[in-house]
C-alpha cells in the first residue's frame, strides 16, 4: 500500500488535521492563522479534500459546519455555545485574538466541554510590526484551565493535534 505524501506549511497541517475530527468551526481568521480557517473554509465550501481528488468529509463523514463570526471574542462566544449544544467544535486564532477568548476559556474550561483552539503563536510584547514568534499569548492563557500542548514543526502539529482531539 503506498502512502501518499504532501509537503505544508504548519498552518495548513492543524486545518488538515483538525478538520478530521471537527464538526463545527467557528473562525475569525487573524494573521498569523489566518491560512487554516482559510483552508478549512475552502474545503468545506468547495467539497475538496487536501489532495484535491474527493469530497471533504470529517471522520464521522459530514462536511465541516463553519461559521465566521465579526470577531475572536464572537467565534470563542461561538465555540462554547456550539460545545454546549453537543458539537465537537474547534477555532484558530493568534495572539490578540487568543487573549479576547481568555473570559470565554475559563467558561469552557470550567464546564469540561472538550474543544481544540489551534493557535499560530506570534509576540505581542512590542511592536505591532514585529515579526517574531513568541509564546507570550499562550500563556496568557494558562490559568483558564486549558491543556495546553506545543509543536515545533509540521509533522508535530499532524501528531499532537490530532491527540488534541
Amino acid at each position: 500500500m503506498s502512502r501518499r505524501k504532501l509537503s505544508m506549511d504548519g498552518n495548513t497541517a492543524a486545518a488538515h488535521v483538525s478538520y478530521a475530527f471537527t464538526e463545527v468551526a467557528a473562525i475569525y481568521p487573524i494573521t498569523p492563522s489566518s491560512p487554516m480557517a482559510e483552508v478549512t473554509d475552502t474545503w468545506a465550501a468547495t467539497d475538496k479534500n487536501i489532495f484535491g481528488d474527493g469530497p471533504a468529509r470529517n471522520i464521522f463523514g459530514d462536511t465541516v459546519k463553519i461559521t465566521e463570526m465579526q470577531s475572536e471574542a464572537g467565534a470563542a462566544g461561538a465555540v462554547h455555545g456550539s460545545l454546549a449544544a453537543g458539537a465537537l467544535t474547534t477555532t484558530y486564532t493568534a495572539s490578540q485574538g487568543l487573549l479576547l477568548m481568555i473570559p470565554n476559556m475559563y467558561k469552557i474550561a470550567g464546564e469540561l466541554l472538550p474543544s481544540v483552539i489551534h493557535v499560530s503563536a506570534r509576540c505581542v510584547a512590542s511592536h505591532a510590526l514585529n515579526i517574531f514568534g513568541d509564546h507570550s499569548d499562550v500563556y496568557a492563557c494558562r490559568q483558564t484551565g486549558y491543556a495546553m500542548l506545543c509543536e515545533s514543526n509540521q509533522q508535530e502539529i499532524m501528531d499532537l493535534g490530532a491527540v488534541a482531539h
